[in-house]
C-alpha cells in the first residue's frame, strides 16, 4: 500500500483482513507504528533507497493511494514479474512512465474509482464481519471549526479522515 492517509489506512485494514502480507510505503518514519497497528507486516519510508533496493522486484501487487504527484516508475520497479499496479489516489498532475518500466515485466496497470452497488454491499458486509472502520477525527460543524479543519487539511495535518458532526449544526 502506497500512502497511509484516508484511503491508505483503510486499504491496509482491508488487505490485512483478506490475509495479505501488507507492506506500507509512506513518507515518514513517524507513520510506522500506525501502519503496524492497522495490519501491515512491513513498513518502508519512501526515501529509504537502501530498503527500496532490497524490495525491488519482489511485490506482487501495489495499491497506490497517494493523491499528489510522485514517481510511479520507482513503484513499478518494486513489482515482480507479472505484478499488478492499481492506482486509486487521484493526482492533479499526469505522471510519466517509460514503456519498458512495465513491458519487460509484463505488468498490469489499472485505476479504480468505486464499485457498483453489489461491490459496495459486499465490501460493507466484509467490513462488518471483520470490524473494519475508518479512523476519523470528529469536527464540530461550526464555521470556525470547518475553516480550521480545511486549513489543517491543506497543510497535511489530518490523521486519516475528518468527519463533520452535524448533530448541532442546525440549532
Amino acid at each position: 500500500i502506497i500512502g497511509l492517509g484516508g484511503l491508505g489506512h483503510i486499504a491496509v485494514k482491508l488487505a490485512a483482513a483478506m490475509g495479505a502480507h501488507v507492506t506500507v510505503l509512506a513518507l515518514s518514519e513517524s507513520q510506522r507504528d500506525d501502519a503496524i497497528r492497522l495490519g501491515a507486516k512491513e513498513f518502508i519510508v519512501s526515501n529509504d533507497q537502501e530498503k527500496l533496493k532490497e524490495v525491488e522486484g519482489t511485490l506482487n501487487f501495489i495499491m497506490d493511494t497517494v493523491p499528489a504527484p510522485h514517481n510511479v516508475s520507482v513503484l513499478l520497479g518494486l513489482l515482480a514479474f507479472q505484478g499488478v499496479f492499481c492506482m486509486i489516489g487521484i493526482s492533479s498532475k499526469p505522471f510519466e512512465i517509460a514503456p519498458l518500466d512495465f513491458i519487460l515485466k509484463r505488468l498490469t496497470i489499472y485505476g479504480a474509482l468505486i464499485g457498483g452497488m453489489k461491490e459496495t454491499q459486499e465490501m460493507l458486509e466484509f467490513c462488518g464481519q471483520h470490524q473494519i472502520t475508518c479512523d476519523i477525527e470528529m469536527i464540530e460543524a461550526t464555521p470556525s471549526m470547518i475553516k480550521l479543519a480545511y486549513e489543517r487539511m491543506l497543510k497535511g495535518d489530518v490523521t486519516y479522515r475528518f468527519v463533520l458532526d452535524m448533530k448541532n449544526a442546525f440549532k
